[in-house]
């Protein structure tokens, strides 16, 4: 995936303010000059992730060159403050599952409405990674709105991924830490993240939300991915319908061999985005 020269990509940045007045969810929003696009694609980022993260913003450029308004955007909890680095901990530790929903939600109503690029866009993609993929599966189950669907290296499941240790430590009060691997940081999760997982669990079942999904879906998959084993994505593809396809990515990792900062495209990563683009382009445009 080669980015195209910036002159030809327009970005504007954008807040949305929650409801409950905390801190607000930032994105970029590009679109191709010239352009008038009737149809958006939301990527939404995984577990320590960010949208100016590795790949996204190249993955963008190329889904706006292709007449999309292409949207990525930080989930408020996700870590990340205004340095552009992970010094907001205190509100990684609060995030939940269920706040993550709401804002992705948030996004796609923004759209719906014109508040984001000034039209009313009806036909939205989503594009979820990891985490993130399990979330956008939940979105496209509950909102008709969504029109296709891509999940890349998609959990299938919450609980499955704590162990009983760490599950024990939150039902004492305690705060789990994990660390990320690029930064070696030790990031908490409160105990207020285990609550909200088991008073949401029916809304939260992401396999059971991919039963709901009527949305053309592809579901892809590295089968060497370290981080979320590969049967999540036969899980998911088993619970979906006849509108899912499954693609696996031989011998491709969590992020399709993607660094942070961003070194330039993979083959796998070439692979990922040239199907994410036929799928939009089939499905959406």
């Amino acid at each position: 995936m080669t980015d195209p020269a910036p002159r030809r990509i327009t970005r504007s940045t954008f807040e949305i303010r929650p409801m409950d007045g905390g801190p607000p969810v930032r994105g970029d929003l590009r679109v191709a000059e010239g352009t008038k696009p009737k149809s958006a694609v939301v990527i939404v980022h995984g577990f320590k992730g960010f949208r100016s993260w590795g790949a996204w913003p190249a993955l963008c450029r190329q889904l706006a060159l292709a007449g999309h308004a292409a949207v990525n955007f930080d989930f408020s909890h996700n870590g990340i403050g205004p340095d552009g680095e992970f010094s907001a901990l205190d509100r990684f530790r609060e995030n939940t599952h269920t706040r993550e929903q709401e804002e992705l939600r948030a996004v796609v109503d923004a759209l719906a409405e014109g508040r984001l690029g000034g039209r009313k866009l009806r036909r939205i993609g989503l594009v979820g990674h990891s985490r993130g993929g399990g979330a956008a599966v939940i979105e496209a189950a509950e909102d008709d709105r969504v029109g296709a669907l891509v999940t890349l290296a998609s959990i299938a499941d919450i609980p499955s991924r704590w162990t009983t240790e760490q599950i024990a430590a939150w039902h004492r009060g305690e705060d789990v830490r994990i660390q990320n691997a690029r930064t070696k940081a030790w990031m908490p999760i409160g105990p207020d993240y285990w609550v909200d997982v088991q008073q949401h669990r029916d809304r939260l079942d992401i396999t059971a939300a991919a039963a709901r999904v009527t949305q053309p879906w592809l579901i892809v998959h590295g089968d060497a991915d370290p981080s979320v084993p590969v049967d999540d994505a036969h899980a998911l593809f088993a619970a979906a319908g006849e509108n899912a396809e499954l693609m696996l990515v031989k011998g491709a990792d969590h992020v399709f061999g993607v660094k942070h900062p961003y070194e330039g495209p993979t083959d796998d990563l070439r692979t990922v985005a040239e199907a994410v683009l036929d799928w939009f382009e089939e499905h959406l445009a």
